[in-house]
């Protein structure tokens, strides 16, 4: 599905901003390869923080539904992209997301699009990681929630320490498993799970 920017006036403002931008580092925003570069850089910046366009409540949609499990609920391997609010370069990677009901289960899919409603503002990843717990914990009542987010930061390959190859873990419990060192343990075991 495309995008569709809702604020034109918005859209004008960061396509100047980004003309601006490319004079001030020395490039001629007249020249071929530059001429539609501030509006597609301004669209991608709408598109790739569209997450404060989105509300919990009308992402969930009724896609919550009665359930006598009260056993894990893992969804592994959502993948995410995101920007790092410090330097406004990409960070990516996997996010692995549990919970266990209480009476309540919700759509699958609701809960890769949580992820995707947080990952898609400047952020940083520990941050991120709690949001998306609460917002499973906030929209299903569950149990507990757990959540691990594996991340590479462009802010610390392309720039600063350059180290290729580092990852960052995030981590964060809500409920039964922050209090039950047997329900992260299952938790733990079943994101280690190929």
């Amino acid at each position: 599905m495309a995008y569709k920017i809702r604020d034109e006036q918005t859209l004008s403002k960061l396509t100047g901003a980004y003309h601006e931008l490319l004079l001030d580092i020395g490039e001629d925003p007249t020249r071929d390869g530059l001429q539609k570069t501030p509006s597609r850089a301004a669209k991608a910046l709408l598109y790739l923080t569209r997450g404060y366009e989105q509300d919990l409540g009308e992402l969930i949609n009724g896609a919550l539904f009665e359930s006598d499990s009260d056993e894990l609920v893992l969804v592994r391997d959502i993948e995410f992209y995101s920007l790092c609010e410090h330097h406004l370069l990409p960070f990516f990677g996997q996010c692995h997301v549990a919970y266990l009901p209480a009476g309540k289960v919700l759509g699958l899919s609701k809960i890769a699009r949580i992820v995707d409603m947080y990952a898609r503002r400047l952020q940083i990843q520990e941050q991120l990681t709690g949001q998306i717990a609460r917002a499973v914990k906030e929209s299903t009542g569950a149990y507990g929630v757990a959540v691990i987010m594996k991340a590479r930061h462009m802010c610390m390959t392309m720039r600063g320490v350059e180290k290729q190859e580092s990852t960052t873990i995030t981590s964060a419990t809500l409920g039964t498993f922050r209090n039950n060192p047997a329900a992260r343990a299952e938790f733990m075991n079943l994101v280690g799970t190929v």
